[in-house]
């Protein structure tokens, strides 16, 4: 099977298109990837020569989510056409929504990460303004085009149902990732990962409360200096993987989080997790995390410096987050799209 996929290079979206991409090869499903969005860096273009994919392209280019993108969206998708045409691929599986409505000739899947109007309401705490409204168009195009809707949990596909009524069929199926580094000792200190500035991270609100932990808190993600924190700026990926492994307590209060990749890539390292109490990290993580609610700083707090006291309690959970996150295994995650890619080929031969 011949499968052309899109991801976006800012964020959990490209990890995933790479793993996924590896797990699929061992099933006999060839992926080309289009990777659209901020230009490859060096460490990335370093992760894709090490990838199975067959084919990539890349494409600095404004993103739907982003400002007024809707030039370059227009412009991308007359060259992802361009691209299909020439690989003339069984299945387009798009990690967005606006390119699910191209005119393809192919079955698209669409994988929904995330969304403005969900993280609006989830961070802002009301529904998006009238400036999103072709946001909201495109994402329902993409939608009433695509022959499968995707997310990565129940929690975010519910959302996208309320807001946008999609007619396709619907499915959750979970990341995966496969953590191949060597363990070392954890050592005292408290790591968040995720760009300082977005608010749905809710960083600030763990640099609020450092100042009281005896432990260090050092952060890595994009964005300026923040007081009470060891803010480490952006990370390379290599570099990203030794801070997990030697970090003992992993915090993410997210006020939205759709699945969070960060979090299973330090649960595969052994970190007692400290995540928000939203419904995506709890259908992820059942019992094998804390939870705080992200606007409670004061439980939040309260929370970190008890585990920072018990270093068994931090063990003991840390051995309860690898041994959930190991269930998420790369194999699991492409088995389910498989599954999926398989339904929507034969789907589409009744219907021819």
């Amino acid at each position: 099977m011949k499968v052309l996929m899109t991801a976006d290079t800012v964020g959990g979206v490209w990890t995933y298109a790479l793993e996924l991409a590896d797990a699929l090869a061992d099933r006999d499903v060839e992926v080309s990837l289009v990777a659209l969005g901020a230009p490859l860096d060096a460490s990335k273009r370093a992760q894709l020569r090490a990838s199975r994919v067959a084919r990539a392209y890349a494409e600095p280019c404004a993103l739907e989510w982003m400002s007024d993108p809707w030039a370059d969206v227009e412009r991308t998708g007359e060259w992802l056409l361009d691209i299909a045409g020439e690989l003339q691929p069984d299945l387009v599986h798009v990690n967005g929504y606006a390119h699910a409505a191209l005119p393809w000739e192919a079955p698209v899947v669409a994988v929904g990460h995330s969304c403005v109007l969900s993280w609006h309401e989830a961070v802002r705490g009301r529904p998006a303004g009238p400036e999103w409204s072709l946001y909201r168009k495109a994402v329902e195009c993409g939608l009433a085009s695509a022959s499968l809707l995707v997310a990565p949990t129940r929690a975010m596909l519910d959302e996208l149902v309320r807001l946008y009524e999609p007619a396709c069929r619907r499915t959750v199926v979970l990341n995966g990732r496969r953590w191949s580094h060597a363990r070392v000792a954890k050592e005292p200190f408290v790591l968040a990962a995720g760009r300082v500035w977005d608010e749905a991270k809710n960083v600030q609100a763990l640099a609020r409360v450092a100042p009281r932990l005896d432990w260090p808190v050092v952060v890595a993600g994009e964005g300026g200096p923040i007081a009470g924190v060891r803010a480490v700026g952006f990370v390379p990926r290599l570099e990203a993987d030794v801070l997990l492994a030697r970090a003992a307590i992993f915090a993410a209060p997210a006020r939205y989080e759709p699945f969070g990749l960060a979090a299973l890539e330090a649960g595969l390292t052994g970190c007692a997790l400290v995540l928000g109490d939203i419904p995506s990290l709890r259908e992820v993580w059942d019992a094998a995390a804390l939870y705080v609610p992200p606007d409670d700083e004061e439980q939040l707090a309260h929370i970190l410096d008890k585990l920072t006291r018990d270093e068994r309690e931090v063990a003991r959970l840390g051995t309860r987050a690898r041994e959930r996150a190991s269930e998420l295994t790369p194999e699991r995650m492409a088995n389910g799209y498989v599954r999926e890619y398989q339904r929507v080929l034969a789907s589409e031969q009744v219907a021819a």
